[in-house]
């Protein structure tokens, strides 16, 4: 654990940011932690969660505390492509064409209810996610070098929705999944939303921290690649990837509940998050407890049940529960 005069400028920056985030949105400490986490480790995000349970303000209070451009995207079922990425506009005047950027040229992005938007939408959004660029009209055009989208899902309205297909969910860094608050954050949600609706100068003002500039952020990152693993906790990684693929490996009534396992690029997310999780902690080295606390959001997109299990009533967070269970670290 770092003594606090050692705790270098870009940490010292995160954490007063993720303190203000705290006292702006009340009872989502896990989301709040996981999204600084997918900034640290240069990922995106999936977030599955009912209405109202501040997932927009989330990522509005984060863009607020950087230096950064943030834009909204209300996925719909009659939205297109170019309405993402943009398009080429005819200039009348000199008779050439201008490309004019779409939404997606922005630092960070929330792209609303991501599954009411049609197969074609969703892919241009998972390029762009990918690729760090879109194409069009044979022309290349460079994202922002920071760049975060926080996608969203509401697992209660299922009807006119397009699900996304698991080549795609697996382009996320991590797909969280949160719940209501408890009854005491929910009270103190009550008497922040009745002092924010109090004229300005009656409500008790939170303190802003000054914005973080955007190499802070990439300064950070490389603080978080630096941190030291031992052989043991890349083993354990490892080993919980491959349980994914070949559970009957690890303990022989797992082997028919799982299809599908991770792909490597699970292993990388796990990896990546890891680091960020450890570093977000005050640590300079990565635990297997650090692995443990991630994994099931950066894995249960990236497994699939088998019939079998869904039968049991078993989804990927209990099977995810039982192979962890069964994976020893080395």
């Amino acid at each position: 654990m770092e003594s606090a005069a050692n705790v270098s400028p870009s940490r010292q920056s995160i954490l007063s940011l993720r303190n203000y985030l705290r006292k702006m949105i009340i009872g989502q400490e896990r989301l709040l932690d996981r999204l600084l986490i997918a900034l640290l480790a240069d990922g995106h995000m999936l977030v599955e969660g009912a209405p109202g349970l501040a997932k927009t303000k989330a990522i509005k209070d984060l863009a607020n505390g950087l230096a950064a451009g943030f834009q909204r995207i209300q996925f719909t079922p009659d939205l297109l492509p170019a309405d993402i990425t943009g398009t080429e506009v005819y200039r009348p005047e000199d008779g050439s064409f201008r490309f004019q950027q779409g939404p997606i040229f922005q630092n960070l992005v929330l792209a609303d209810e991501i599954n009411r938007a049609p197969a074609k939408v969703q892919a241009a959004l998972l390029e762009a996610m990918a690729e760090r660029q879109v194409s069009v009209a044979g022309t290349t055009h460079k994202l922002p070098e920071l760049f975060l989208v926080m996608a969203t899902q509401n697992p209660i309205e299922q009807e006119g929705t397009y699900p996304l297909p698991e080549a795609q969910l697996d382009r996320f860094l991590m797909h969280v999944s949160i719940d209501y608050p408890s009854i005491k954050a929910e009270k103190a949600i009550l008497r922040l939303a009745r002092g924010d609706a109090m004229p300005r100068g009656d409500k008790e003002q939170q303190e802003l921290p000054a914005m973080i500039p955007q190499e802070t952020i990439f300064a950070a990152r490389q603080e978080v690649l630096k941190l030291h693993m031992d052989s043991a906790v890349e083993n354990y990684i490892v080993h919980l990837i491959d349980a994914t693929r070949d559970p009957a490996k690890y303990q022989q009534n797992l082997g028919k509940l799982l299809e599908y396992g991770a792909s490597p690029r699970g292993t990388i997310a796990l990896d990546r998050c890891a680091r960020a999780h450890a570093w977000l902690n005050g640590r300079d080295f990565v635990t297997p407890d650090d692995v443990q606390a991630i994994a099931h959001d950066v894995l249960r997109h990236r497994i699939i049940p088998s019939y079998e299990a869904e039968a049991r009533g078993m989804n990927a967070d209990r099977i995810l529960a039982q192979l962890m269970q069964q994976v020893a670290v080395a």
